[in-house]
């Protein structure tokens, strides 16, 4: 099977990055021939070449500049019909209302990615929805059933994304304390920290919220928000700043922006929290759980398909800072839940490698496009 990945982006700035790199490090030999079409340059381009795959780059633009998107339909099917490819995979809804036009030009099926748990007022997810698609592959129950209230209705796979383990082995990695020095981190008191890009739907100011009540009981206790802005609210991180300062806070959250080495800063922490409203999936709590940390996460989406709640980690509700603030306390007061829970959560993560996602994933493919499982 030849299938042709259409990538929006060219540089990682989040899990749908991450997720492409996983499939192509773990899927290139395993019976599929990829070839890579990214609709901007950046970084990425290089590495997925460095994996000996076939990459191009057809540059885009906006969706509103029309002729760009009609020039950029016609090269993509133009490489699809040279290359013989079996399928074009677009990676995230945005990329299908140009991948699809150039698999209906090709004669070829279109597979497209939903990264997202969706909604019907989205009026882009509705036109790329109408647009024909052999499957839709989601990454959730919850983006599944959402996707399928969406009409016309299309067909419906769930793959969930996997993590790297061994960046994550705990073994492989300094100790929290010693984590905690090397990133010049407070060496004393209860570390609670939160990962993620600078967007308001992922919690990190209901995570500020809650940390008053928190220092009542644990006064020495700081917090580290690990995440850099992102494009689409540049705002955000000033609005994170000026909650800090008006808690009078500016002592105890530590603001360490974007970071690379994701697996040193988790194991620095004791507490790890993930305050997303309505998460797709969560690749960074499985991340977190590889490591043995307890893990708070929201009690909506992808997060309740990974924790059983108050086995392997807690869920509370996305905004609600004293039910954030009342888990993290019962974590600092219960050491042997604590301790518990972080045991529970790495052997649940181990369900979700990098390995599985990428069979799984090209499982979906041979059988939605070949008839074959």
């Amino acid at each position: 099977m030849k299938a042709i990945v259409v990538m929006p982006l060219a540089e990682q700035k989040g899990g749908g990055e991450m997720m492409l790199w996983d499939l192509m490090q773990q899927g290139r030999n395993a019976g599929v021939e990829w070839l890579v079409i990214f609709l901007e340059d950046g970084p990425m381009v290089a590495q997925i070449q460095s994996l000996s795959i076939d990459t191009r780059i057809v540059k885009i633009g906006r969706l509103r500049q029309f002729h760009r998107l009609i020039v950029a339909v016609f090269r993509i099917a133009a490489i699809a019909r040279r290359e013989k490819a079996n399928v074009i995979v677009n990676w995230m809804w945005i990329t299908h209302i140009s991948g699809g036009l150039a698999a209906m030009l090709a004669g070829i099926p279109a597979v497209w990615y939903q990264l997202e748990v969706p909604t019907d007022k989205a009026w882009l997810v509705r036109l790329a929805t109408l647009l024909p698609a052999r499957a839709i592959i989601t990454l959730s129950q919850d983006g599944k059933q959402a996707q399928a209230q969406i009409w016309p209705h299309r067909p419906t796979a769930l793959v969930y994304p996997g993590v790297a383990l061994d960046r994550f082995e705990p073994s492989s990695l300094p100790s929290a304390e010693q984590a905690r020095r090397k990133l010049g981190l407070p060496l004393h008191g209860p570390l609670i920290g939160i990962v993620g890009r600078l967007q308001r739907w992922k919690g990190m100011h209901v995570l500020v919220q809650a940390m008053p009540k928190v220092l009542q009981k644990y006064p020495d206790a700081h917090c580290v928000i690990v995440g850099g802005k992102h494009d689409l609210e540049p705002d955000y991180e000033d609005l994170l700043k000026a909650e800090i300062a008006a808690l009078g806070l500016n002592q105890r959250v530590i603001m360490a922006g974007l970071q690379r080495n994701i697996p040193e800063w988790i194991q620095a922490m004791d507490v790890f929290v993930h305050a997303s409203d309505q998460e797709p999936f969560g690749i960074v709590i499985i991340e977190a759980m590889a490591l043995g940390k307890p893990v708070i996460a929201g009690n909506a989406g992808g997060p309740t398909e990974i924790i059983t709640n108050g086995v392997n980690g807690m869920l509370t509700p996305y905004g609600d800072a004293a039910q954030l603030a009342i888990a993290i306390i019962r974590y600092l007061d219960e050491q042997e839940f604590a301790q518990s829970a972080g045991v529970a959560a790495r052997q649940r993560a181990l369900d979700f490698s990098t390995q599985r996602y990428a069979q799984n994933f090209i499982n979906t493919l041979r059988s939605v496009i070949l008839g074959v499982s």
